[in-house]
């Protein structure tokens, strides 16, 4: 597998997802044919796809549209226009989601946030921290600088998952990776290993609805031993810890 020419296909999936996006974000219901342009998105992708499948042999869950026998925009109406751009932004989304597994681009971009709280967290942390809100606070500003948008990129204090009569609220979920990531408060050492019991509780409840977990621990000097807390947790596959040191 050419990895160059599969993550060159991923960023014209992508780009070509974004501009229909851009169509159903700018489209009102002023607009007379605002989908009318459906068929040349068809064509962009079969092209697209025609290369992924030439690169990943084998593995062909994506469609291919005979544009021969697709209606011209002037032969539809805006309902079978709509319908069509609907389809074709799923199988982009069905594609997108095959180019990434092969790239493991999620592990990746996990990765990347892992370091980059490991980097910022500390830094953007201005005053002696009072209660895990603060911690929270100062994650969500570093990532509005780092250009993440709310709600697309990232979400705070959604994604409810309930378990027997509780329910469990994680701090930040990221739908597009499949992730939450649950924020501790260690200002004890008593507190400290509070933590380590919560943990294994969110791990329970958040595996049930999220493949990815990630902890961020902000300590205030409590924990001597990293290595030691992290032991039986940290599993570097699909559940990491974070420690961030004041």
């Amino acid at each position: 597998m050419n990895k160059d020419k599969i993550k060159s296909l991923l960023e014209n999936t992508k780009a070509l997802e974004d501009a229909m996006k851009f169509i159903y974000r700018t489209s009102n219901q002023d607009d007379l044919f605002p989908f009318s342009n459906y068929k040349t998105f068809m064509r962009k992708y079969n092209q697209i796809a025609m290369e992924v499948y030439k690169e990943i042999k084998g593995e062909s869950l994506y469609d291919i549209y005979d544009l021969d026998k697709v209606k011209h925009w002037a032969d539809s109406l805006r309902p079978e226009q709509k319908m069509y751009f609907d389809e074709i932004i799923g199988n982009i989304a069905i594609l997108r989601s095959t180019l990434e597994n092969k790239l493991d681009v999620k592990s990746e971009e996990i990765l990347n946030l892992k370091n980059f709280l490991v980097s910022n967290l500390r830094k953007a942390v201005l005053h002696e921290p009072e209660k895990e809100i603060d911690i929270q606070d100062s994650i969500e500003q570093i990532f509005i600088g780092k250009g993440l948008s709310k709600g697309t990129d990232y979400d705070r204090e959604v994604g409810r998952v309930k378990v027997s009569i509780k329910e469990y609220k994680p701090d930040f979920i990221f739908l597009k990776l499949d992730l939450a990531l649950e924020v501790k408060f260690s200002k004890t050492t008593a507190k400290s290993k509070e933590i380590v019991d919560e943990i294994n509780a969110d791990i329970t409840a958040y595996g049930k609805k999220y493949s990815q977990l990630l902890f961020v621990v902000y300590d205030m000097g409590t924990i001597r031993d990293e290595d030691e807390f992290k032991t039986d947790i940290d599993n570097k596959d699909n559940i990491q810890i974070v420690i961030v040191k004041h």
